[in-house]
């Protein structure tokens, strides 16, 4: 196993490989194969401002990403790309909670750590930018970490995806 290491634009197709067979394979039990199909399509993929900022980690092993996420010091709570419209303005970290975002681990690789190590990345580097909160939206499989990790869960909703799935979520926040 690597060290978390920074993504790069290079990582983008392996980045996206591994975010759809992580969210088909570790939503079993939660989400319907409907909901998965519509997060997996609609919501879950690569979003490249966290690239550029440099706050987004991959981990790799034997030559492949098996694990990746990030943390965010900008608006956007969730989503890839293809979710996103408009500006995406930097928070102002004594009155905002930056965000953690897109954490994604291969399914063989699942329980073995990697998202707890990322996270520390994530918390360490966050808390270094001046923030002292951070907030996320869960699905439901990633809850499990983000508690384990901290989190409490604010609220839980509904997303509305195309073809009138609703996929249950909820919006977590911790202090740093």
């Amino acid at each position: 196993m690597t060290e978390p290491r920074h993504a790069r634009s290079a990582d983008i197709p392996a980045l996206q490989a591994l975010i759809a067979s992580s969210g088909q394979a570790l939503s079993a039990g939660y989400y319907t194969p409907e909901q998965t199909d519509a997060i997996t399509r609609h919501v879950f993929g690569v979003d490249t401002r966290l690239l550029e900022d440099e706050t987004y980690f991959v981990i790799e092993h034997d030559n492949r990403i098996v694990a990746c996420g990030g943390w965010s010091k900008r608006r956007t709570l969730f989503g890839g790309d293809q979710a996103k419209s408009g500006p995406d303005p930097l928070l102002d970290p004594a009155m905002e909670s930056a965000r953690i975002r897109a954490f994604f681990v291969d399914p063989s690789m699942a329980r073995r750590g990697l998202g707890r190590r990322l996270m520390e990345i994530c918390v360490a580097e966050a808390r270094h930018a001046g923030f002292t909160a951070l907030e996320l939206v869960s699905t439901l499989p990633g809850e499990p970490l983000y508690l384990a990790s901290g989190f409490a869960v604010l609220e839980r909703f509904d997303l509305d995806l195309p073809g009138n799935v609703r996929v249950p979520v909820s919006r977590m926040r911790m202090g740093i």
